[in-house]
């Protein structure tokens, strides 16, 4: 049995995403390239291939605005004209084609199966507790094992029902997302990972982290699981018993394009840096 669950920074939603797609960075993306991208882009027209650096940074932060802010900047027309465009220059100049390209959230073909993955760290699930009895009985468990936390607080924070994700961002790009599994190996389901709109596909900072891993629960608005319920019952199909069960049954889709179909959402509640630390706790992050 591993340690138990130790109070750990936590990161309400929009505190994570507005770091993530930089609300308030003034990093301009138009005009920045890393290497492998100078590379890919050697065939490509200077014009053509920063237009195509526009078109994905303008795409992004309209995305955060809608799915995140719910404060729209863009309109569904415009925002349509601009994917289509970037569309065009992609299947024109393959070259062009980034793993954080707004246009590579859905893939285009189901995947045969899902391969296991050892986290980078322990992903355990929560325990329960009825009353204080049981939260003192379990304090004295971990401190009886964590003797050196000595200077410690507690977070409360209300319980989002879904399904527990960890998504791995290298050099500020989404490289994985795993489901919790059984703490120490989850599936890889990164394709369906990046279906879901409020999950950056790039982290808007101007010098991202070597290495980052986002902690959280993928969920099911309960509006969507209604109409996936009613969509279920039109077609005979048995209905969900609830969007928790929804939410794990949706991630485990071998096609993204149903799990798109379905609009999850994620709530990021953990931050883990470098060599998997976790910063000044939750006000210093």
């Amino acid at each position: 049995m591993g340690l138990p669950f130790i109070p750990l920074p936590f990161i309400p939603l929009p505190l994570c995403l507005r770091l993530n797609y930089g609300e308030t960075t003034s990093v301009d993306r138009s005009t920045e390239m890393d290497s492998a991208e100078q590379l890919t882009l050697g065939q490509v027209p200077t014009d053509i291939g920063q237009r195509s650096r526009e078109l994905r940074q303008l795409l992004q932060e309209a995305s955060y605005a809608y799915y995140v802010l719910d404060e729209p900047v863009m309109e569904d027309a415009v925002y349509d004209r601009l994917y289509h465009e970037l569309v065009d220059l992609e299947n024109r100049y393959p070259e062009l084609i980034t793993p954080d390209s707004p246009t590579q959230r859905i893939g285009e073909r189901p995947a045969s199966q899902f391969t296991s993955v050892r986290h980078n760290i322990p992903l355990y699930s929560l325990e329960n507790a009825f009353g204080n009895d049981d939260l003192a009985k379990w304090q004295e468990r971990w401190q009886r094992i964590a003797t050196d936390e000595t200077d410690f607080a507690y977070v409360c924070e209300l319980k989002i029902d879904g399904s527990s994700l960890a998504l791995t961002y290298e050099n500020g790009v989404l490289v994985r997302g795993a489901t919790r599994g059984d703490g120490t190996q989850g599936e890889d389901i990164t394709p369906n990972v990046r279906t879901i709109r409020s999950i950056p596909l790039r982290l808007n900072l101007d010098h991202p982290p070597p290495l980052v891993e986002v902690r959280g629960e993928a969920f099911l608005p309960l509006d969507s699981f209604k109409q996936i319920n009613r969509e279920r019952a039109e077609a005979g199909e048995p209905l969900f018993a609830n969007p928790r069960n929804a939410a794990a049954g949706t991630l485990r889709q071998l096609d993204s394009r149903i799990v798109a179909r379905r609009k999850l959402d994620f709530f990021a509640y953990t931050l883990h840096m470098g060599e998997w630390g976790m910063g000044d706790g939750e006000w210093g992050i």
